[in-house]
């Protein structure tokens, strides 16, 4: 008896829609149309093959009953989304769109337990790059979620032989990359000299003890949505402030300003500008200068960290010193020896603690803006090849090491 309901009720849609008025057809929609073309093949194949349990099922009851139904809703795909909407208004007959979603939904995302997918019906009217934005910002708010509960800072993984690095050509080999442009003798990279400099920083106090800003803010990742500053280096300084912040109990200035529309003219444009910022909060005491560097596009700059792809990173220093001109005088950094201390002990932590996060000291002939604090970093976080979720994961380990060389530890 079961099945035949279920028979002549398919057969029934497929005479049916012959019956029914002009009106009444326009209303059925998709759903009735699908099955008019199907149901009288469909309808004795059903028969041929549930026949044998036909009399099992009447004998077991109801809940036996729904083993049967099943199966003809594997077999039909559409068929159990038909079934279970048969209630519904005609006037609201799903269009095909819909119907492939609420498959999706049934199927593919049916063992998950909070299933994600793009609601189309939300997306309507958007433009491509409205969606890419709201997709990445969600996905952006769901891994730093996770990253705050999963990234725990390392205890030291590695002992560096500071015996070793007395020798001014073991120190550069292991430690530095020298611009062919530029030169730096042992009276600079000498590794007494460098860990000499006290560089801990008190949190107490008001204003901010640290500024973040990017000379080039443009400077994008390979999933960065365009327009959104957020997926941009610019959103990877927030994050990291956001974590000396919340973490390590610093007080974080992050200036986000633009000075690199002219990117030839980035470093003079961006100048006068912090130093009016830095006048304006004495408190400062360490200035970071956040970029993204350019590589091959085969040369991905990334490791891991805790089973989390994590960017690598660069500390960057300028000599203001060329092999052609010497010494640039009007580019004097009176601050240069201590730029290269904190980088040193910076890149010293890192070693200990992240073996492999970060590259060499990368040494060349120019200033950048480094004369305007004792502890002055640039740094090169991952490459335009780096994914957004690369960059952010470097923050986590790149904080716990700024704490460390901060806090004199």
């Amino acid at each position: 008896m079961v099945l035949g309901f279920l028979v002549l009720g398919l057969q029934a849609v497929s005479s049916g829609c012959g019956a029914e008025d002009a009106k009444e057809q326009e209303n059925t929609g998709f759903k009735y149309t699908l099955f008019q073309g199907i149901a009288e093949d469909w309808g004795k194949s059903l028969y041929n093959w549930f026949v044998p349990l036909v009399s099992f099922a009447q004998d077991s009851g109801h809940e036996t009953y729904w083993i049967l139904q099943e199966q003809i809703d594997s077999l039909l795909p559409f068929y159990g989304y038909y079934t279970a909407d048969m209630d519904r208004d005609p006037e609201e007959t799903d269009s095909f769109r819909e119907i492939l979603l609420a498959e999706a939904e049934e199927g593919s995302f049916r063992e998950e337990e909070e299933p994600r997918y793009i609601n189309m019906d939300d997306a309507e009217g958007q433009s491509l790059e409205e969606l890419l934005r709201t997709e990445n910002e969600a996905a952006l708010q769901m891994m730093q979620s996770a990253e705050k509960s999963h990234f725990t800072p390392h205890a030291q993984q590695a002992q560096i032989n500071l015996e070793q690095l007395g020798s001014y050509e073991n120190l550069v080999q292991e430690f530095y990359t020298i611009d062919a442009n530029t030169m730096a003798g042992s009276d600079q990279l000498n590794v007494e000299r460098l860990l000499a400099r006290d560089m801990t920083v008190s949190k107490e106090g008001e204003g901010p003890q640290i500024l973040i800003y990017h000379t080039h803010s443009q400077e994008a990742f390979a999933d960065s949505v365009p327009g959104d500053q957020g997926t941009s280096i610019v959103g990877v300084g927030e994050y990291l402030a956001e974590v000396l912040r919340n973490e390590y109990g610093y007080n974080v200035l992050h200036h986000t300003a633009q000075y690199d529309l002219v990117r030839d003219d980035a470093y003079a444009v961006a100048l006068p500008e912090i130093e009016k910022l830095l006048a304006e909060n004495p408190s400062i005491q360490v200035v970071i200068d956040l970029h993204r560097d350019s590589m091959a596009e085969e040369t991905r700059l990334v490791t891991e960290i805790d089973g989390r792809p994590t960017a690598r990173f660069m500390f960057f220093n300028g000599l203001s010193r060329t092999r052609k001109t010497g010494n640039i005088a009007y580019l004097y950094n009176e601050n240069q020896d201590a730029n290269l201390a904190f980088s040193f002990q910076m890149q010293l932590k890192a070693a200990e603690y992240y073996p492999g996060l970060t590259r060499k000291i990368y040494l060349k002939g120019y200033r950048y803006n480094m004369h305007l604090r004792p502890q002055s970093l640039l740094i090169e976080l991952g490459a335009q090849n780096n994914t957004v979720e690369e960059a952010m994961n470097a923050c986590d380990p790149l904080a716990h090491i700024l704490d460390m060389v901060l806090s004199g530890q």
